[in-house]
């Protein structure tokens, strides 16, 4: 008789575990690591396939992610406010009853960090090793103290060692009212620090070039005009011009590959979707959220999807889909008042379209001086996959369709 068990003797093979790792996701190129803001579920709720499950902020917004399968949140490991590398394990989805997969490693990092006595500091300790601008030397925690209370450590004398400032030191300065202030620094938040890196890299490695015409928009006041009251009925809400001028991009684009492609370093990507981003303020900066598939949706339809991702991205609840995936940009400050301005292409996209306010200016009509609400649009193209004829043909479609509207819009 063989000592193993058998299916008939009662043996049933092990089941299979089902436990769905939970990791600290990449959301954008280069991205090394991720904050957790707040989870959406509390250890031992049930979750389900698409539902929101954490909040991470990244350089760009505070995004929501969404659980990757059914099951029960367990093994938590990562609490909120906490800043964990990208690719790491933060929870499991597992089965009710079961349990999450027991750790392979000390960490999730790989390396472990055992802790070690504090030993008592001394005066010597304290100080920093490397000099002033005067010759002196300066306590890390004076420094930065310095720095806070806007004291200027050039002027100090120091009370310690060999000279050495010291935090007594930067007080009694900071409560001096002789002490002169230093100018105050604006510290960028993630949005803005991201733009700065962002505009700083493309101004100085994509050749710029700008192509400039002037359009009469009135047959655009009058679209919007005619279909505002239907879309408002059907929808809840009035298209802007920025709606209709992104839903005629997603017409006139097909006819440009070029102005939809992509540039990949050594050669030209042309996107086989449409998907227009449009640029707009948040507190701390500039976001592009998306429309995806432009070229296939109505105003009415474009005007939801924009009202919903400006809602969003005013509350820092951007979705990692919102900001993916753009093919082409808009930018309008014609709301601000401003008469034209030229905008930086966001890698890798070929071109950005800035617009212009809408103002009524004299210009010629069928040969005589007429007023008419004119509208400047500035096109920013990367020279690498556009060159100078194709922005020109670009923008005389483009100009076409503002001025029959409804029609390119059936």
């Amino acid at each position: 008789m063989s000592e193993f068990p058998t299916e008939n003797a009662g043996w049933r093979p092990p089941p299979t575990i089902m436990a769905i790792s939970v990791v600290m996701p990449a959301l954008e190129m280069a991205q090394e690591s991720g904050k957790l803001v707040a989870w959406r579920k509390k250890e031992g709720e049930s979750v389900t396939k698409g539902e929101t499950l954490l909040e991470i902020e990244t350089d760009k917004a505070v995004m929501e992610i969404e659980a990757p399968g059914d099951g029960v949140l367990a093994g938590v490991k990562v609490q909120e406010g906490a800043v964990v590398p990208v690719g790491q394990t933060i929870a499991w989805i597992v089965r009710p009853g079961e349990v999450p997969p027991p750790e392979t490693s000390p960490s999730e990092s790989g390396r472990r960090m055992d802790a070690v006595p504090a030993r008592p500091a001394t005066a010597s300790s304290k100080i920093a090793q490397t000099p002033d601008m005067q010759g002196g030397r300066i306590s890390p925690k004076a420094r930065r103290l310095a720095r806070e209370r806007g004291v200027d450590i050039r002027s100090l004398r120091g009370s310690g060692p060999d000279g050495a400032i010291l935090t007594e030191d930067v007080l009694a300065a900071a409560e001096s009212p002789q002490q002169p202030s230093s100018p105050k620094a604006e510290t960028l938040g993630p949005v803005a620090r991201l733009m700065a890196e962002r505009t700083t890299q493309s101004w100085t490695t994509v050749p710029h070039f700008f192509v400039v015409r002037e359009i009469d928009a009135g047959a655009l006041n009058q679209a919007r005009e005619r279909l505002g009251p239907a879309i408002e009925k059907a929808h809840g809400l009035r298209p802007t011009h920025t709606d209709l001028l992104v839903a005629l991009l997603g017409r006139v684009l097909p006819k440009h590959p070029r102005m939809n492609a992509s540039w990949t370093g050594d050669t030209i990507r042309l996107n086989p979707q449409v998907n227009v981003a449009i640029a707009m303020a948040v507190e701390d900066g500039v976001v592009a959220a998306v429309i995806p598939d432009t070229d296939k949706l109505e105003v009415g339809a474009i005007a939801v999807q924009r009202r919903d991702v400006t809602e969003r991205a005013r509350a820092g609840r951007l979705r990692p889909a919102d900001i993916a995936g753009a093919t082409f940009t808009i930018s309008n400050l014609g709301m601000y008042r401003v008469d034209a301005f030229s905008a930086i292409i966001t890698p890798p996209q070929a071109a950005i379209l800035a617009v212009g306010s809408i103002a009524d200016r004299v210009v010629p009509v069928t040969g005589q001086p007429g007023i008419r609400p004119m509208m400047t649009l500035t096109l920013s193209c990367d020279h690498r996959v556009v060159d100078g004829a194709r922005a020109a043909l670009f923008l005389n479609d483009l100009a076409d369709a503002l001025r029959e509207p409804e029609k390119w819009l059936r």
